[in-house]
């Protein structure tokens, strides 16, 4: 800027900062990606936030491609959002893209062998979970507020936890589940992962409007449950679950008794009936389409083929019988808690399939398994860190509890916040 010879001020020059630039298009993390992709409502709750939808959702527009190249060159262009897509654009998110998951959400560890592995960007030499994997990777990166995803068996809740981000797997039925892919149907639903417990609170509030039920000030743990974890994870989950006490979060815990027998078989059973229900709404599809999967889930499906109705039918009965147990457990104002996986994020290069990650998977699932269970919703907060990486702590309430839940998550949050 300078003075002219008559007094007035003339610009002779300005710096224009542009906006901030879009993402690059990863293709481990993203399978399309808009500027953004869908707007949301102008004036929603949500307003200003975006959302990495998990490739099992219907976006308009767009087939559903389920981590499969070949199930998505065969896919119908989906002619509506699935409900829980419509249900965020009108309040006020927007779509900022289409994100990567594990082939047909058959998996925890986020490996997908057709389009790679997303970053982790809380420890980049470690897996990002799956098999919510690619809305965790965008989410925890920044470029994505929340990750819309699904939650099975802990496909929510692991990446999560390996990427210290927050994440809620809701009561078995409350978020509509059309136009979202199924694996199992008794055990599949919605779930969100967000960076802070406010947002995390806001997806929950504008999804599930219900009134809160009780604060949860008191917890339980079982013992032979926090056993199936590492015993770095397992220190680290005492110490949390000490700070939470410490700090007021919760005001007592518990230790309840239940059999390590009894949960294996309750985590077969659960595996027995995920399976049969997952061979058939795909076993069709997959006999017709050899050499479509990669290694590690095909393995994964061939397992599941052999499972007879009678098998699944005795595991069935299990299943039922334990998530009336747990049922009682989760009265109002009590959670139930737990490590978020068994272990931190295996690191990278360890084989999909290996004996590595299959162990890993099946601790994991001993843990994860109690909510599908119960058909309770379950959270994991990150709280804890072993050698530098990160595991979350999980809390199961009774089916209906959500809101409580992510208010136990915004009080352990500020207390973390607190102390640290």
């Amino acid at each position: 800027m300078r003075r002219t010879a008559e007094g007035h001020r003339r610009v002779c020059a300005a710096h224009v900062t542009p906006p901030a630039a879009a993402p690059a298009l990863d293709r481990s993390v993203w399978r399309v990606l808009g500027d953004p992709l869908t707007s949301g409502a102008p004036d929603g709750p949500l307003s200003g936030r975006t959302v990495a939808v998990k490739d099992v959702f219907a976006v308009r527009g767009y087939p559903v491609g389920a981590g499969n190249p070949t199930w998505l060159e065969q896919g119908p262009v989906a002619p509506e959002h699935a409900a829980v897509v419509s249900a965020l654009l009108e309040a006020g998110a927007a779509v900022a893209g289409i994100a990567r998951t594990d082939e047909f959400a058959y998996s925890l560890a986020g490996t997908n062998f057709h389009y790679g592995t997303p970053v982790n960007p809380a420890a980049p030499d470690r897996i990002p979970g799956g098999s919510s994997s690619g809305p965790a990777s965008a989410v925890a990166s920044g470029h994505a507020d929340i990750g819309l995803g699904t939650d099975t068996a802990g496909s929510i809740r692991v990446p999560a936890s390996y990427q210290g981000l927050l994440g809620l797997r809701s009561t078995h039925g409350r978020v509509d589940r059309a136009g979202m892919l199924a694996l199992a149907p008794s055990f599949d639903t919605v779930g969100w992962l967000t960076r802070d417990a406010a947002t995390l609170a806001a997806v929950t509030a504008a999804l599930l409007p219900a009134p809160r039920t009780a604060p949860l000030t008191r917890a339980l743990v079982v013992p032979a449950v926090t056993g199936d974890a590492e015993q770095p994870v397992r220190a680290a989950f005492t110490k949390a679950v000490a700070h939470l006490v410490d700090g007021g979060v919760l005001a007592s815990v518990d230790a309840v008794e239940i059999e390590s027998a009894t949960l294996r078989r309750w985590c077969a059973a659960f595996r027995t009936v995920q399976g049969h229900e997952a061979w058939a709404l795909r076993g069709d599809w997959i006999t017709a389409h050899p050499g479509a999967l990669g290694p590690d889930v095909a393995a994964r499906f061939a397992t599941a083929a052999r499972i007879d109705r009678s098998a699944s039918a005795d595991a069935r009965r299990v299943v039922d019988r334990a998530g009336a147990v747990l049922r009682d457990l989760l009265v109002p104002g009590t959670a139930l808690l737990l490590p978020s996986a068994s272990s931190v994020a295996p690191r990278l290069g360890t084989p999909p399939g290996g004996p590595a990650i299959e162990n890993a998977r099946a601790a994991t699932l001993r843990l994860t398994c109690l909510a599908g269970l119960a058909g309770a919703p379950a959270i994991s907060m990150p709280l804890s860190k072993v050698g530098g990486a990160r595991v979350g702590i999980s809390a199961l309430a009774a089916p209906g509890a959500d809101l409580d839940l992510t208010d136990l998550a915004e009080r352990a949050t500020a207390d973390r916040r607190e102390r640290s």
